[in-house]
């Protein structure tokens, strides 16, 4: 069957690597305070977690705080009705929506009911999607709205069904409403996922990309759903950038990264102290499986590094003394990209772990203690005979004391982020050891 979804994802991709994005560009500012709300998808503390990541590790020096407002089951409805418990509650000045999985009805909707299928549903989605836009515009919040992720058909067959192709139709009311309230961001995620569902299926049709079940993508998936976003966002790829000449023993040029003591020996290893203004970023476990079908390490991480006037031979780089990869001259002397290598080992991989750490901490607690424990759930177990008021009151009291622990915890992300210079050698393999 023929994939009948037109995209041009692969434009938006090159228009992405091209010209690479500034902080004056992207869509969060300095001092922001993010909800990212949703359902399922976004309960799963996968692609916010990994949007928080490589936005801080980007922009290590900023004061950002995420707060995640998933629920499971949700929909634009609930998501409106909520807005004022869920978002205000946390100061928000900026959100991303991402609802459109459970209001098109869910995978097993009978397709010839109007009532999924047909324009009432999407008219409901819209109108309470509306609602959130009005509630934000009012709060003086920035939304990025998102579309949802295509469901990725498990078992044989083509891997667009009528459900998805209903998606589809949801993803466009999306649009609509980025565009009717001041063109505010619209991002979409559904295009490039089937796109990267086709590729790997062109490969070998039992491949699926997502790494869950038909609904929810696992690390796999929402590691691209993160890149999606960031990608709408206008998400500056650059971390760092360094070119020597062995040469002349000269820095030629150095962008978001200060570089002292350079050295050169007689046998021609190269050493110096490199100091980043930000970090690569790639979510851990099994999340790699997706660069099989979008490269989105390389893609959203530019770590480069150039030597030009380099002997002919193998040349081995080290961070902090960990080796991390080797290349040939020729390849120094065009550039390569070290974000996977440094990613992989030494101080850069074990500062981002970390991060990661920090982060899953802070959001541990904070849907836990206060999302789950209070907002949700009152948060208290003396709720039974008591009235609504002496019940808001409780919740009220509970959550202010529950989040007096949240500056503690982003106190503790922001201290994982604090950058250190390292030494970078980059040593011919002939005088390794000496």
């Amino acid at each position: 069957m023929t994939n009948p979804i037109k995209y041009a994802t692969l434009a938006m991709c090159l228009l992405f690597v091209a010209f690479p994005c500034t902080a004056a560009d992207f869509f969060l500012k300095n001092g922001d305070k993010v909800v990212m709300m949703g359902d399922s998808i976004t309960e799963q503390h996968l692609y916010s977690s990994y949007v928080e990541a490589w936005i801080l590790t980007r922009f290590p020096a900023w004061d950002l705080k995420f707060f995640n407002v998933g629920v499971g089951g949700d929909n634009a409805t609930g998501g409106a009705e909520r807005f004022n418990r869920d978002v205000v509650s946390c100061g928000a000045t900026a959100m991303t929506v991402n609802f459109g999985m459970n209001d098109c009805g869910g995978p097993g909707s009978n397709f010839d009911e109007p009532r999924y299928s047909g324009l009432i549903k999407i008219k409901e989605f819209a109108t309470s999607m509306q609602k959130i836009a009005d509630q934000a515009k009012a709060a003086n919040i920035r939304v990025a709205w998102c579309t949802t992720t295509p469901a990725e058909v498990m078992e044989k067959g083509p891997s667009v069904l009528p459900y998805i192709l209903n998606l589809e139709k949801f993803s466009v009311a999306v649009k609509g409403i980025a565009a009717a309230n001041g063109n505010a961001l619209f991002i979409d995620q559904f295009h490039p996922f089937v796109a990267a569902i086709d590729k790997a299926r062109a490969a070998n049709p039992k491949n699926r990309i997502g790494g869950g079940d038909v609904v929810h993508p696992g690390p796999p998936g929402q590691t691209l759903m993160a890149a999606e976003i960031l990608k709408g966002m206008s998400f500056p790829a650059l971390v760092a950038e360094a070119e020597i000449n062995a040469v002349s023993r000269q820095v030629v040029q150095s962008r978001n990264c200060t570089i002292e003591g350079l050295t050169v020996d007689v046998v021609g290893k190269i050493a110096f102290q490199q100091k980043d203004n930000a970090l690569p970023f790639f979510p851990g476990g099994d999340a790699k499986n997706i660069l099989k079908w979008a490269p989105i390490l390389n893609e959203m991480n530019g770590y480069h590094m150039k030597v030009s006037g380099l002997k002919p031979g193998q040349y081995e780089i080290r961070l902090g003394g960990v080796k991390v990869a080797a290349y040939s001259a020729a390849e120094l002397n065009t550039g390569v990209n070290l974000a996977a290598a440094v990613l992989a080992a030494g101080p850069i991989a074990e500062q981002v772990k970390a991060v990661e750490t920090a982060i899953s901490a802070k959001n541990s607690y904070f849907h836990d203690r206060i999302f789950c424990g209070v907002l949700r759930a009152g948060g208290v177990p003396e709720f039974m005979e008591m009235t609504k008021e002496q019940v808001e009151t409780k919740r009220a009291t509970a959550f202010n004391e529950r989040m007096k622990k949240m500056p503690e915890l982003f106190e503790a992300i922001r201290k994982t982020l604090v950058i250190q210079a390292h030494q970078v050698e980059i040593i011919p393999l002939s005088v390794q050891g000496q």
